[in-house]
C-alpha cells in the first residue's frame, strides 16, 4: 500500500510517501503513532547490536537510529578492526549510512540510541549528519574506567554535551540510563583486560 496523504488524527500528521503493509498504515491512520517504544527498549536494541559487534570480532559498541514514527530504521556496530577503519565506531558508520539514505530534515527527527556516549568523533558524524537527538546508556567516563590506557580505545575525557555546546545546532542528549548502564557495561567485561 502507498501512503502519500495528510490525516490529523488524535495530534498526529502523517505526511509520507512510504510503501508499507496495510497493517501499518491501519494502525497509524485509525488511531495516530503507536510504534514508539520507551527509550529503554530502543537502548536494549542497541546492547543486542554490541553484543553482536563483539561477537563478530568488533569493540563492544552497538546502536540504532529510530525515525520519528518511532521505527528502527538502521542498526549498527563497530567494524574498526573487521574493516581496519579508525573511524569505524558505530555512530560514525550508522551516520555515513544514514546520510547516504535519508535527507537532513528528516534526519533532524530521528533519534540515534547508543550503548556508550558518543565519543568526539562520533558526535560530530551526529552534528554533521543532522540527528536531532542523541540517548545513550553509559557515559564515556565509565567507559575510560573499563578501558583504561588500553590502546584500541584510547577514550576522551570530552562529553557529547560538550562537543554539541560548541556547535550552531540544538541537539538533545538524554543519558546515562542508570537502568541500563551496567547492562550495557557488562558486554565490554573481559574485553578489554590486557
Amino acid at each position: 500500500m502507498l501512503i502519500n496523504q495528510k490525516k490529523i488524527n488524535k495530534g498526529v500528521i502523517l505526511m509520507r510517501n512510504h510503501r508499507c503493509n496495510a497493517f501499518f498504515a491501519e494502525k497509524h491512520l485509525a488511531g495516530g503513532n503507536d510504534m514508539w517504544k520507551s527509550d529503554e527498549y530502543y537502548l536494549e536494541k542497541a546492547i543486542e547490536v554490541s553484543r553482536k559487534s563483539r561477537a563478530g570480532g568488533n569493540t563492544p559498541f552497538g546502536c540504532v537510529l529510530v525515525d520519528g514514527d518511532g521505527e528502527i530504521i538502521l542498526e549498527q556496530g563497530n567494524v574498526e578492526i573487521t574493516e581496519k577503519r579508525c573511524t569505524g565506531h558505530a555512530e560514525t558508520v550508522i551516520m555515513e549510512r544514514a546520510s547516504k539514505l535519508y535527507d537532513k530534515k528528516f534526519l533532524w527527527n530521528c533519534t540515534l540510541y547508543t550503548t556508550c556516549e558518543p565519543c568526539p568523533m562520533c558526535a560530530g558524524a551526529v552534528y554533521w549528519g543532522n540527528v536531532g537527538k542523541v540517548v545513550y546508556a553509559m557515559t564515556e567516563e565509565r567507559l575510560l574506567q573499563m578501558t583504561g590506557s588500553h590502546e584500541q580505545n584510547p577514550t576522551f575525557t570530552m562529553t557529547c554535551k560538550e562537543v554539541f555546546a560548541k556547535g550552531q545546532k540544538k541537539i538533545k542528549v538524554e543519558g546515562p540510563f542508570d537502568s541500563l548502564a551496567e547492562k550495557a557495561a557488562e558486554v565490554h567485561f573481559g574485553y578489554w583486560d590486557n
